[in-house]
């Protein structure tokens, strides 16, 4: 439903005081004066604008009758429609009669320049539901991608842009919209469309560079709570945003089983787990993760595979993984023996090496006790 608001109502009052001798004031649905010739007037409730808005009709206040109101000078008040709507007053300050016949042109106007503006918000909220749509239908699999990509050119969506997706987890209460709302007037040529409740795709310009984590924070300073985001990579063409939504949605899915404690989640980072995820249900997948069930069976208090995930994250460099664990490298050797006793696979070979990690990549972390 559209109202008037301080912009709209300040725009009336400059254009009709450029020519007139008057003040003039607009007062909003309730009363309440949005914007005058007069700044202390602003935000005051007028109660000859009042009684317009109750009888729906011009009323002319002298200054006897003003003098009984609150709020109120000597003028003449006529009620603003649009579709045949009552939607505001508008007053000029004066002798009734002498300014009565500026009060029908400024109206005239004033009904004139809201109908447009009402007409602007119409077609932008057309453009956004469309464009919201054609976005939906871009990012799908199928559909006549030559004729989407057509809309979206006319549309202005810069469908030959590199864009880097971003898939939001969104928590409670957050809203989709808004958020887009934010990055948008952020980040001019972006796409955000919302593939399902509590989430939000943002398909950000390839050519801008983010710290993500500094990006997060600025979103939650906003006070908007993200649970946790996935970042791809950039993507060029239609095509090649499809592609990147698929590999966020799969590397948001995994984080969210496997890496539960990272908010922020990098398609760069954990590509090759992300992709194994996929096929979580598959054998083949199955029997990476059976030596690490065998060795968890074993391991009290989980010193073991902490000791297994920290070796993965260093490469199997000895010393950088005796440091991050605080303990000297005979016991970080004693440790990898019986890693590869319990789990039956030797960590210190390139292939041992490289099974325990991805099944350490897949292995959700189980809540210290």
């Amino acid at each position: 439903m559209f109202e008037l608001d301080y912009g709209l109502a300040q725009d009336i009052v400059s254009r009709a005081m450029a020519i007139l001798p008057y003040n003039v004031n607009v007062m909003d649905s309730q009363g309440l004066i949005l914007a005058s010739g007069e700044r202390s007037r602003i935000n005051t409730r007028h109660e000859g604008a009042q009684l317009v808005l109750a009888n729906g009709r011009v009323v002319a206040i002298d200054s006897q009758v003003a003098a009984c109101l609150r709020g109120v000078q000597p003028g003449i008040n006529l009620p603003l429609f649009l579709d045949r709507r009552l939607i505001g007053v508008l007053g000029i300050t004066g002798d009734p009669e002498q300014v009565r016949i500026y009060a029908e042109l400024v109206r005239m106007s004033a009904e004139m320049l809201v109908a447009q503006r009402y007409q602007q918000q119409v077609e932008r909220h057309w453009r956004r539901q469309r464009s919201d749509d054609l976005l939906a239908l871009l990012l799908e699999e199928g559909g006549d991608i030559l004729r989407l990509f057509d809309e979206a050119h006319l549309l202005g969506l810069k469908p030959q842009l590199g864009r880097t997706p971003w898939l939001f987890e969104l928590a409670e209460g957050v809203s989709a919209e808004r958020l887009g709302d934010w990055l948008l007037a952020c980040y001019p040529d972006s796409w955000c469309v919302s593939p399902a409740a509590s989430s939000l795709l943002w398909c950000r310009p390839g050519a801008v560079v983010h710290d993500e984590a500094r990006l997060l924070e600025r979103i939650e300073g906003q006070g908007w709570w993200i649970l946790r985001v996935a970042v791809g990579e950039r993507a060029e063409g239609v095509d090649g945003v499809r592609r990147g939504y698929r590999r966020v949605r799969d590397l948001l899915a995994y984080g969210r089983a496997i890496l539960a404690d990272q908010r922020l989640l990098s398609l760069q980072r954990h590509r090759l787990p992300a992709l194994l995820w996929r096929f979580r249900d598959d054998e083949a997948v199955d029997e990476l993760l059976r030596p690490l069930r065998r060795l968890r069976a074993r391991d009290a208090g989980g010193q073991l595979l902490r000791t297994l995930r920290s070796w993965c994250e260093h490469g199997g460099q000895n010393q950088a993984c005796a440091d991050a664990l605080g303990v000297h490298r005979n016991s970080l050797r004693y440790r990898m023996e019986r890693i590869a006793e319990l789990s039956g696979v030797d960590p210190l070979s390139l292939d041992g090496l490289l099974s325990l990690y991805l099944g350490v990549q897949l292995l959700p972390e189980e809540p210290p006790a």
